[in-house]
């Protein structure tokens, strides 16, 4: 029997090449990250990085050619679409835009009440469940009855996360969820995502491209590069005292309150990139 929730080993995900005679795209060049229960780890990135595609592969959206995923000692990896859907009670997401990943036709309630349904729970225990998840992420009790564009960004996303919650799942996968907001609400959704942790005891596999972001809600982090991970400790260790020049672009990259630090910031970002690229040439 393992302790660990989600152990990813060795995941290779390739995409068909675009264009004849083209070799396949590697999305990730086998990808290792493990998360115990009740632990938030961070995987952060820049675009293309392939972040976002072990996060997929793990929710079973992207396809894995190598290397195995396992669920609480389970290979989920390549499993069929029935058995992925049995396992969406334990394995949620949360994505980035809660604009767009709420059905605007649909009432707070019945968005809360469709996977509850889907799993066959009594129409009045489903009802009392949406309540509590109501409570959970701090919306009133009328929110039920309204409409997502009735919602600011903030409150949305909270629908989103209560929506996550609904099938008391084990593992959220936690896709850029907070990049959409401003930063007030950034840092009032990433208390609450703190909170509901400590209060369920859920697993994140955290995603996101900002350093400061990451360093607010993980207990471990990596850092990916072009498919790889090229750094990988303790949350605060990473974030704060980078040893990859990777990861000590994204750090720089932060931005600071201070205009004088900021600046310094920028520089020591700017003479990264510059021995990055002579080293790039001189290869």
């Amino acid at each position: 029997m393992t302790d660990l929730v989600l152990d990813a080993k060795d995941v290779v995900v390739e995409y068909p090449g675009k264009g004849f005679r083209k070799p396949p795209f590697r999305a990730l060049k086998g990808v290792s990250i493990d998360i115990r229960p009740h632990e938030t780890v961070g995987l952060v990135g820049e675009s293309g990085s392939g972040k976002t595609t072990i996060g997929r592969a793990v929710l079973g959206l992207a396809p894995v050619t190598g290397g195995q995923i396992l669920y609480k000692g389970r290979d989920i990896g390549r499993l069929s679409r029935r058995e992925r859907r049995a396992l969406g009670s334990e394995i949620q997401v949360v994505f980035q835009d809660p604009y767009s990943s709420l059905n605007p036709s649909l009432t707070i309630e019945q968005i809360l009440t469709e996977p509850l349904t889907a799993r066959d729970v009594p129409k009045k225990e489903a009802s009392a469940r949406v309540h509590n998840l109501l409570d959970l992420v701090h919306l009133p009790t009328g929110a039920a009855d309204r409409l997502p564009r009735e919602f600011s960004g903030g409150q949305r996303q909270r629908i989103a996360i209560a929506r996550a919650l609904a099938l008391e799942p084990e593992l959220i996968v936690c896709d850029e969820p907070v990049s959409a907001l401003d930063l007030s609400t950034q840092a009032r959704v990433l208390e609450l995502f703190i909170e509901i942790q400590q209060r369920t005891g859920v697993a994140y596999l955290f995603i996101s491209h900002d350093l400061t972001v990451v360093r607010h809600i993980s207990h471990r982090v990596a850092v990916m590069y072009h498919g790889e991970i090229v750094e990988s400790g303790d949350g605060d260790q990473v974030t704060a005292r980078p040893q990859h020049p990777y990861t000590q672009r994204l750090f720089f990259a932060s931005p600071v309150p201070d205009p004088d630090r900021q600046q310094q910031r920028r520089e020591e970002r700017r003479r990264l990139l510059a021995a990055q690229n002579a080293g790039t040439g001189a290869a």
